[in-house]
């Protein structure tokens, strides 16, 4: 087992159509204003961004992320991460009920060396902190899906 690799997979259920998650999931500059881990997006260019990520541990970890396929008609948006994490990282849409269900999945090896000399004792911690970060986000999300629907809309 590659101990600096990791697989991540979330599901968010959440109280909107596809396109108004999708509108709101592909502006990543704006992922600061819902999401507080997400401490700063920086756009590079039109494809790219730098972005500065930082949870309950108290390190910050700095990442570029270059656009590899944004679908709208497939609800899908995927990254390609360099920097401190090395992978890639997609969100899937579908309707799901009278929402959305969103999948989160990224595949990542770390590259940050404090977390590479930590990598087996840490583990579970660094998992753990996803975890919380993933679950602050989607608490953001929905709050900012909440503000953006019309009143007549929000189910």
């Amino acid at each position: 087992m590659d101990w600096c690799r990791y697989r991540f997979r979330s599901v968010w259920e959440l109280p909107a159509e596809p396109a108004a998650v999708y509108a709101v999931l592909e502006r990543a500059e704006e992922y600061p204003r819902w999401w507080p881990e997400v401490r700063e997006v920086t756009p590079v260019d039109d494809d790219t961004a730098t972005a500065r990520l930082r949870s309950l541990i108290p390190y910050d970890l700095f990442v570029t992320a270059r656009e590899g396929r944004r679908d709208p008609a497939a609800l899908v948006l995927e990254v390609e991460l360099s920097g401190d994490l090395e992978g890639w990282a997609r969100w899937t849409l579908c309707a799901h009920g009278e929402g959305t269900r969103a999948v989160y999945e990224q595949e990542v090896e770390v590259r940050k060396p404090l977390m590479r000399r930590l990598a087996v004792p840490g583990r579970p911690l660094f998992r753990a902190n996803h975890a919380l970060m993933m679950r602050s986000g989607r608490r953001g999300l929905r709050r900012r899906l909440d503000r953006e629907q019309p009143r007549g809309a929000r189910r």
